[in-house]
């Protein structure tokens, strides 16, 4: 179970586009915007439910639970190299395959460059409250 911190969710929202659009060859922008329900909200608006919202729904929630569990331990220093392999291999894609080539996966591929940014970051913050540097 404590292995599970170094797991970063993110790959769980980006391995799922991966295997709709990427492997299966489906079109990502015939799919990514068909509406998946539609809810009229008080003001009389409809708000039309996309795959699109619900890959870059996904990705905010797994984004939270990835924040979270930064901290300075070994397991979430593991946690950001992963996170960083994630995000390299993205951009990767982003840039070399065409299903990928879009505002949506762009948007989950910033998902994964802001945990990496965030998880350093927390780390070292966290990192510097755990051990005191003396001053001369």
């Amino acid at each position: 179970m404590r292995y599970l911190r170094a797991f970063p969710f993110l790959a769980i929202v980006i391995i799922a586009y991966n295997l709709v659009f990427v492997w299966r060859g489906s079109p990502p922008d015939r799919i990514l915007l068909q509406v998946l329900a539609s809810v009229t909200l008080p003001s009389g608006s409809v708000w039309h439910i996309t795959t699109a919202d619900v890959f870059i729904i996904l990705g905010l929630a797994f984004l939270f639970v990835e924040v979270l569990s930064a901290g300075a331990r070994t397991i979430s220093l593991i946690n950001h190299g992963l996170s960083l392999l994630l995000f390299l291999i993205c951009f990767l894609e982003f840039l070399l395959v065409s299903a990928c080539g879009n505002d949506t996966f762009f948007a989950l591929m910033m998902m994964t460059l802001i945990d990496v940014v965030a998880g350093y970051t927390i780390s070292i913050r966290s990192a510097r409250r755990d051990f005191a540097i003396e001053k001369d």
